[in-house]
């Protein structure tokens, strides 16, 4: 069964994102969902003409995980975002676990704010590890490695250049301050388990 895209144009409109950005954007992502299933495709072929232990069999496994995180990164990214942005509960199960673990909410946000802002490309993770309870911003820098194992992603952030050159060119900074005003809180919070 393919794997289908999602339509995340309801984002259009979004301040400090251009529809320019966002539609260039949703191409990438359509992309990977494209990819995901030719690959997948592909595998299934090689997989039934006995042909599992080739290296064209082994390339496109390793390949799979890009395609495939590079699919459900975006779709994390674009769904943790809403036109007009909704502010997080200060009351909310997650507000106060940020609190617990950061000092504050404000101390939480400093920290994915500056892991943001780092030199590079990749992803900016609020992760949480259920097997401790514990919240970490993570920067992932491809979409196949760096992950941590077990924990759930919470909030995505992409920090590579697709996301902001188009507006911002390599004020970061300000790409950062308009992603954080598109936030939706309230999936976010949904995440937690």
């Amino acid at each position: 069964m393919p794997y289908e895209q999602k339509n995340f144009e309801a984002l259009l409109g979004t301040k400090g994102l251009s529809d320019a950005l966002l539609k260039n954007h949703f191409t990438l992502y359509q992309g990977y969902v494209t990819n995901t299933n030719k690959v997948s495709d592909a595998l299934s072929s090689l997989a039934k003409e006995g042909r599992a232990a080739t290296p064209e069999y082994a390339e496109l496994k390793r390949r799979f995980g890009w395609e495939w995180n590079g699919m459900r990164l975006h779709e994390l990214y674009f769904g943790n975002m809403v036109k007009g942005g909704k502010p997080i509960d200060k009351n909310s199960n997650l507000s106060k676990k940020m609190a617990a673990d950061f000092g504050s909410y404000e101390n939480w946000e400093k920290d994915f704010r500056a892991t943001g802002a780092l030199r590079g490309i990749g992803w900016i993770v609020l992760y949480h590890d259920a097997a401790s309870g514990r919240l970490f911003n993570t920067w992932i820098n491809e979409h196949d490695v760096g992950h941590l194992s077990g924990a759930t992603p919470l909030l995505i952030m992409d920090v590579f250049e697709h996301a902001y050159m188009l507006d911002y060119g390599l004020k970061k900074a300000d790409y950062i301050e308009a992603f954080f005003k598109a936030i939706d809180w309230t999936a976010v919070g949904t995440r937690l388990k």
